[in-house]
């Protein structure tokens, strides 16, 4: 039983780490950036939000990018 608790909690964590919260900014030319969810920053553009096949699970749009 433990065992299974414990595998639940490392799949959950993994999950949970999949993106990241970004604070809303101002950019140098004024642009307000408001606050968003992202994928963590990696060198795949497959796991993206963007990237065609993916769906952003907090707007719920698909992604339109090849």
């Amino acid at each position: 039983m433990i065992k299974k608790i414990i595998s639940l909690l490392a799949i959950l964590s993994i999950f949970s780490f999949a993106d990241t919260s970004v604070r809303g900014y101002q950019k140098k030319d004024v642009t307000y950036v408001q606050p968003h969810h992202q994928t963590k920053p990696d060198s795949t553009r497959e796991n993206n939000y963007s990237h065609k096949g993916n769906y952003n699970p907090y707007t719920g749009e698909e992604g339109t990018k090849d």
